[in-house]
């Protein structure tokens, strides 16, 4: 088929579904974690790489931002996000971290396929990616990519976006994010 055209599905992939997403909910979102003292982001697998990306971006916008799990991570408390990506939005031990987060009053944003899922019905606000998953496909919209590929790359691309919009509420640029860029490597 060659290299050229699979890439242009993908972006016409990516392009229909970031589309779907509703914006209210992301901007719900945003508004939330503009007004987090810490973030703290939760995924599994490539679900959890995009949010470790997510997190390494808001920290560069001066965000206390942390990945769940690893062992720098501080105590969530009264004032905190936590962002949880699940696309079936029943991975228990997910789950569990987000039940966790509420009793510490800490807010949950869900990144999902699953409209109606545990993790939704958790969330103080839930963005539906709707895009097929590994375990079963949510979406009516069928990908080319293998698994989740669609799902993740939406999940990549939408946090970038919001990225975006929180360097714009903040008048924050790019030399000011580079200021904060890692120096030891």
């Amino acid at each position: 088929m060659g290299i050229r055209k699979y890439e242009n599905i993908v972006l016409d992939e990516l392009n229909t579904t970031l589309n779907r997403i509703d914006e209210n909910a992301v901007e719900e979102a945003i508004r939330i974690l503009k007004q987090a003292n810490k973030v703290f982001v939760l995924g599994l697998g490539r679900t959890g790489l995009m949010g470790k990306s997510f997190a390494m971006r808001l920290m560069h916008m001066g965000k206390d931002a942390y990945v769940v799990g690893e062992t720098i991570t501080p105590n969530l408390e009264d004032g905190d996000v936590l962002i949880v990506g699940s696309g079936s939005g029943e991975t228990k031990g997910l789950v569990q971290m987000a039940e966790k987060a509420k009793s510490y009053q800490g807010r949950v944003i869900a990144l999902t396929a699953t409209p109606n899922s545990t993790i939704t019905r958790i969330a103080d606000v839930s963005i539906v990616i709707q895009a097929p998953t590994k375990n079963k496909d949510e979406s009516d919209f069928v990908s080319v990519q293998p698994m989740a590929s669609l799902y993740e790359q939406s999940i990549l691309l939408l946090c970038d976006s919001m990225i975006l919009e929180l360097m714009d509420m903040a008048e924050e640029n790019n030399d000011e994010m580079f200021k904060r860029h890692s120096n030891l490597e």
